[in-house]
């Protein structure tokens, strides 16, 4: 971390109001690595139960729009982490919020709180504001007139999975080769990564005691949204996107048009769509100044770290909520359904009448000479398209016949991982316009042996998802026909010998 001016030697108490959101699941734990003592204010307390830092920081219950609870949870703190915000969904929300963030910052002098710091939006001066741009420079502006001392960044495009700018960004670019679009994409915007932006609002709770003021934060790099596009495009490996601007469509229009293309909810999509028509661009860079920290990641590099984990072959990592991420770029398991990119499931489930390690002894011994366990004229045709079109097809067969091991080839498969006697998940190596794995499994369950079965694609381009379309049908024939298959065999064969 930058050095930075500092004026306290002991650990900074610090509140954190939106530890379910975005921006707050991802700054607790960078506070925590800090040496900060937190406390988190959540409307429900249970939302955060299985946040793997929850046992390190007090919780309590309480709202900002009521001011239940605001007392306890600012007594005693340093500084307090407004990250607060509807998006603009109904006709009364820029009240809601506004008369939320006056209830704070009054809890907040009764406290004695040290500094409130919140994220707002970067937008550009004597501008007639879209209402969601709007409403968060008036929450900054009522925090700034406090008696309170306020850091109020001010931040465009947040790029990281999870953020929704960066996910309409990611599924228009992904699902549209070409497109018209309204004259938004010509403004300019500012982007910046969210590991940036978690590190100036950690150290934004050092600032000097009179610091009371607004900070724009941006990366490095000024670009059109048609820019980010194509740079997205480049760096997810899809091919350039034709982009037609039209003046046409309003932001009405537009963001329906994203809601029936993206899955971001129109109620999401149009604030988003609303607050591009403005240039988005920093007007200073005080904020770097006084930490001495200028360093920021470039669009691409955010980008790359952005995709990272959903490009990763370890699957679990993203798709499973028993694994959490530790790069703040990384989806949490907290995040919406459409955050994250696309990721298409065939899944089936079934009990098996026979113990464990005779279901094991049928999965490891999968493919090559015994083939799928289904459809094997379906399977010989697959391997034979994926031949016709440059790939590998079945023709690799297996190295043993019934063990299997991280690295071997299998027919037009690779095994990524095995845990004998529980796991096998296989990544596909045919070509596909996408990524692809086959997941097979064995728990136990009440006393029974289940077999459980995934199958995974990860779309690339339009492509990827016409791709999926197409073959849901085969799927569900084969891949259901093979989960039935190897219960049966387990059930009724002794385990082949080596």
């Amino acid at each position: 971390m930058a050095s930075r001016p500092g004026w306290r030697s002991e650990a900074v108490r610090v509140l954190v109001t939106g530890a379910t959101g975005y921006v707050g699941g991802r700054l607790v734990p960078r506070l925590l690595d800090a040496g900060h003592r937190v406390r988190c204010l959540a409307r429900t307390p249970e939302k955060l139960r299985d946040h793997p830092w929850r046992d390190r920081v007090e919780v309590v219950k309480g709202d900002v729009s009521d001011g239940s609870g605001l007392d306890e949870a600012l007594t005693g703190m340093d500084v307090a982490y407004y990250l607060v915000h509807a998006m603009a969904g109904g006709s009364g929300f820029a009240a809601q919020d506004a008369e939320g963030a006056r209830t704070f910052a009054r809890a907040a002098e009764r406290a004695g709180t040290g500094r409130i710091v919140y994220l707002g939006g970067l937008a550009p001066p004597g501008e007639a504001l879209s209402a969601h741009m709007a409403s968060r420079t008036e929450v900054g502006d009522i925090f700034l007139a406090s008696p309170v001392p306020a850091a109020v960044l001010r931040a465009a495009v947040i790029i990281g999975s999870g953020s929704a700018s960066f996910e309409m960004l990611r599924h228009l670019t992904e699902r549209l080769p070409a497109m018209t679009t309204p004259r938004w994409v010509r403004s300019r915007v500012q982007p910046i990564a969210v590991r940036d932006v978690l590190r100036l609002l950690v150290e934004a709770a050092d600032l000097p005691p009179d610091t009371d003021r607004t900070f724009d934060v941006g990366g490095p790099e000024v670009l059109t949204y048609a820019e980010m596009i194509q740079r997205f495009a480049a760096v997810a490996g899809i091919s350039r996107r034709l982009i037609i601007p039209v003046p046409v469509l309003s932001p009405g229009l537009s963001s329906l048009w994203v809601g029936l293309i993206t899955p971001v909810p129109p109620s999401i999509a149009r604030p988003l769509v609303e607050s591009l028509r403005h240039d988005s661009v920093m007007r200073e860079d005080d904020l770097s100044d006084l930490l001495g920290d200028h360093e920021r990641l470039r669009f691409d590099e955010a980008v790359k770290l952005a995709l990272r984990r959903v490009n990763e072959s370890n699957v679990d990592t993203r798709w499973s909520s028993a694994a959490w991420p530790t790069a703040p770029s990384d989806p949490l398991p907290t995040d919406p359904d459409w955050a994250g990119g696309s990721l298409y499931t065939d899944e089936c489930t079934r009990t098996v009448d026979a113990p464990p390690e005779r279901l094991w002894s049928v999965i490891e011994g999968i493919g090559g000479e015994r083939g799928w366990y289904s459809w094997p004229l379906a399977w010989a045709a697959r391997g034979w398209i994926d031949i016709a079109v440059g790939g590998v097809g079945l023709r690799r067969g297996r190295r043993d016949p019934a063990r299997l091991r991280v690295g071997d080839s299998l027919d037009f498969w690779r095994v990524e991982e095995i845990e004998p006697g529980r796991l096998l998940r296989l990544r596909a190596e045919m070509r596909l316009p996408g990524l692809a794995w086959l997941e097979m499994s064995v728990e136990r369950e009440d006393g029974r042996t289940v077999y459980r079965q995934r199958a995974l694609f990860r779309p690339r381009g339009l492509a990827g998802h016409l791709y999926w379309k197409a073959v849901t049908l085969f799927h569900g024939l084969v891949f259901g026909d093979m989960a039935r298959n190897i219960a049966a065999r387990a059930s009724r064969e002794a385990p082949p010998t080596a």
